[in-house]
């Protein structure tokens, strides 16, 4: 019988829910090529990964797609969520955490920076005003996030980059004080402070929308700018707009750095 979680040989595995961008792709009625592909691989669901060690298993970000991922991915358990930004495309999945709470019979731990969590206390407070903590509904239990903390084995570091007009968290994942990989799924440049926080990083996954700059999120080239900056061991671009099919502008990419696609799975 099929167990919910999948055995981590390594120290971490990292598995790719969602890679695409905020509309999914393909694109409502949309005719590109990439929109019309017949290769799974340009088909994107919202940007999410789901983070494992033996000892937990933590998801990052409760796009709108949630259910679709969980059941693809036979999600049984999750220990806790942790969330990059309050963007709608990161959070409106929000309420498919309930089955979890039901599953394991308690509150589901969230963790945010201070703004992103008081967005999502107004956009969901139902589920935080405590009056509607039954076993089958979701029932938040709140942690803001200031500083580096740990859940299980793996100690996670925030790291602040800026989407547009805002500054969101990208996160770092160590275990055993060697930090292993780095999530900047929403920025439109990694500061330099960031960079040194992760030179030499075994698994970068970054930003990466598309051919053309753009004002909230690094295009393909800064996104590959970004990688060499940082010295990383290997690169996977993520939050992939309809520009970039995979087949194509995987040719175009160095042997380290690759395009992920929705349910491909890293053991680091």
């Amino acid at each position: 019988m099929q167990t919910w979680r999948i055995q981590v040989m390594a120290e971490l595995a990292i598995t790719f829910l969602g890679t695409g961008t905020s509309q999914g792709v393909p694109f409502v009625a949309c005719d590109c090529p990439v929109c019309r592909s017949d290769d799974p691989r340009d088909k994107r669901l919202r940007s999410s990964i789901l983070v494992e060690a033996e000892d937990v298993t933590i998801l990052v970000d409760t796009t709108p797609d949630l259910r679709t991922q969980a059941l693809r991915q036979n999600l049984r358990r999750l220990d806790a969520v942790i969330f990059t930004h309050s963007h709608t495309d990161h959070v409106a999945g929000f309420d498919d955490l309930r089955r979890f709470c039901e599953l394991a019979d308690r509150p589901m731990p969230v963790y945010a920076s201070p703004h992103t969590m008081a967005d999502l206390r107004r956009a969901f407070y139902y589920a935080f005003d405590g009056q509607h903590a039954y076993r089958n509904y979701v029932r938040p239990e709140p942690h803001e996030v200031t500083a580096p903390f740990r859940l299980g084995s793996v100690e996670i570091i925030p790291a602040e980059v800026p989407h547009g007009k805002m500054l969101v968290y990208g996160y770092i994942f160590a275990r055993h004080g060697r930090k292993l990989a780095a999530y900047f799924s929403d920025c439109h440049h990694v500061p330099p402070d960031v960079i040194a926080q992760i030179l030499g990083i075994p698994v970068l996954i970054i930003d990466a929308l598309r051919h053309e700059p753009h004002p909230s999120h690094l295009s393909l080239q800064e996104a590959l700018d970004v990688a060499a900056a940082a010295s990383a061991q290997r690169a996977y671009l993520t939050h992939i707009g309809h520009d970039l099919g995979h087949e194509e502008t995987g040719k175009l990419l160095p042997p380290h750095i690759r395009l992920a696609h929705d349910g491909l799975r890293l053991e680091i």
